[in-house]
């Protein structure tokens, strides 16, 4: 299909009845921001300084945090722009590519947490393999695995939704642009395309899903045969912070492409607990459980003097 645009720019209306809140809501959106900058940020420095961390799992955790780091900045620095007082306007080059990279981070993000819950699988089920499955190589490949995939789930989204012609109204009435939101303003028959991208959007994260419940179900198996009740707790704890920090991904990711009635304020209330509230949490959820972490945390933040006295 030929696109016949005559729209060189769009118009972010911003979140749905929020008007006159623009002050709480750009102070209260900044200061998640900078958290999520600075914990993600903490969290490299504290893998990349330690030699202890060098192992499959913070190498993977370490990507975890960059992606963390470049999601929010997808959509946050032009709401903050607009929340400030100033221009709306997005030009059709910047929503595509808005578009294109929240989805290639968030697809990427998905299929990282699955690879994350198959390196549990490895040091669990198969812990005198667990060196020789999570190679280094290993760990190279299906780093750029992620990436890749998630790179081509995006183009085929992103190609999907921009193939359609934009004649008329460029009102977008959403904080940024997505597909749901970009799809009621093409002038032509979207039914098909609405369809295709459901299953496109549903089959990936539920692919994901079961591979992770896969991977889980034999932990679980594996944790259940240790006869230490020290041993299981310890298994049960490397676990835990992975497990929360997949509820958090996946739940607004069906609360809002799944449901077959959307409701614009609530998609806008879960796509921000998506994109700055889940970022800025994942820190805290893979350090405060985890002694290691923690210590190199406070190596960094002794070394750039944020705090007293000796370690």
């Amino acid at each position: 299909m030929r696109n016949f645009s005559v729209v060189s720019e769009f118009i972010l209306l911003g979140i749905p009845h929020t008007e006159g809140l623009e002050t709480i809501l750009l102070v209260l959106f900044l200061s998640f921001y900078i958290f999520t900058l600075m914990g993600n940020l903490l969290i490299l420095l504290a893998i990349v300084s330690s030699a202890r961390l060098h192992t499959p799992m913070y190498f993977f955790l370490c990507k975890l945090s960059v992606f963390d780091i470049f999601f929010p900045s997808v959509s946050s620095p032009k709401m903050l722009c607009y929340l400030s007082g100033n221009s709306r306007a997005i030009s059709y080059a910047g929503c595509a590519s808005q578009l294109f990279f929240y989805h290639f981070l968030g697809c990427t993000e998905c299929f990282l947490y699955t690879v994350m819950a198959y390196d549990r699988f490895a040091a669990i089920c198969h812990p005198l393999r667990y060196t020789i499955i999570m190679s280094h190589r290993a760990c190279i490949i299906l780093a750029m695995g992620t990436s890749f995939f998630g790179c081509i789930q995006a183009t085929f989204l992103t190609t999907l939704t921009f193939q359609l012609p934009y004649c008329g109204p460029n009102e977008v009435d959403y904080y940024f642009c997505d597909i749901p939101v970009m799809l009621k303003l093409a002038c032509a028959d979207t039914s098909a395309l609405e369809m295709v991208g459901f299953i496109s959007v549903g089959l990936m994260p539920l692919s994901c899903f079961l591979l992770i419940l896969t991977s889980y179900s034999g932990i679980v198996f594996s944790i259940l045969q240790i006869r230490s009740a020290e041993g299981r707790r310890r298994a049960f704890s490397t676990c835990s912070a992975h497990l929360t920090a997949i509820l958090l991904f996946y739940m607004p990711v069906v609360l809002i492409y799944l449901r077959p009635t959307p409701s614009p304020w609530l998609d806008a209330t879960v796509q921000i607990l998506n994109n700055l509230v889940t970022p800025m949490l994942n820190p805290l959820i893979y350090s405060l459980r985890n002694k290691e972490v923690k210590l190199s945390l406070r190596k960094v933040l002794y070394q750039l003097g944020f705090l007293p006295g000796q370690l």
